[in-house]
């Protein structure tokens, strides 16, 4: 066989998976926005030779695409760099104020010591799922009277709340799940009054995305292996014929 042959060979559903797990990393990292992550996505699972298959990733820092064996594996992650994001420094800011209005602290952006808010008749979100922070333990100072404020996390991140709440409440239901090694503490404090603070454990988008495919791609293995089951019986009817 020559080398000129060699990108019409056929590429197998797991070449096709290793380059999806590139794409998913690629997309998490900022190095592919979403259009050109599904594009790329749809290319993949189209694909039919690695001469199809080998372009996908060609411009993406990963394990190069090695003809024919597609060598893209890497290695394997123990869990997120959070010593990456304990950064030190002041914060992106301190405080927030929403009067019969609202306030974000979302996407990346730097999560201070202690950041001290207010909400009286409004909302305010303080989402850490992308963020840095000042110190391995941080603090929200959270406000609310008859308004609401919303504490993002990301999985990994241990919850500690001792807020105060009269006639209204502060979420411990996100209390008592163990941290990752190195990840950071937040604490929740403050007062509500006809109020509440809620705290939520979320996945990112691009994370959320991640899942997703784990789950088809599961999904299509159960489909694969159902069929197999199916075609047992028919051989062996055949068989006796």
């Amino acid at each position: 066989m020559t080398d000129d042959a060699v990108p019409d060979l056929r590429a197998s559903d797991a070449d096709r998976e290793q380059v999806a797990e590139i794409l998913r990393d690629a997309l998490a990292e900022g190095r592919l926005d979403m259009e050109e992550f599904e594009e790329r996505l749809d290319a993949t699972y189209k694909a039919r030779t690695y001469g199809e298959l080998a372009p996908i990733t060609r411009d993406l820092p990963a394990a190069g695409v090695t003809v024919p064996s597609v060598s893209l594996t890497k290695d394997a992650a123990a869990g997120p760099d959070w010593s990456g994001r304990i950064v030190g420094g002041e914060g992106t800011s301190t405080w927030a104020v929403a009067v019969m209005s609202g306030f974000q602290r979302k996407g990346h952006w730097t999560m201070p010591r202690r950041f001290t808010c207010l909400a009286f008749w409004g909302g305010g979100e303080i989402d850490l799922r992308e963020a840095s922070f000042a110190d391995r333990e941080v603090e929200i100072n959270a406000i609310a009277i008859m308004g609401g404020v919303d504490v993002i996390v990301p999985p990994g991140v241990e919850v500690v709340v001792r807020g105060i709440g009269v006639m209204g409440g502060f979420d411990h239901g996100e209390e008592g799940v163990p941290g990752e090694p190195g990840a950071p503490r937040v604490i929740v404090t403050g007062f509500a009054l006809w109020g509440g603070v809620g705290v939520q454990r979320k996945l990112t988008r691009a994370e959320k995305l991640r899942v997703r495919e784990e789950r088809r791609q599961e999904k299509l293995e159960r489909r694969a292996e159902r069929a197999q089951l199916d075609e047992r019986p028919r051989r062996h009817r055949h068989g006796g014929h």
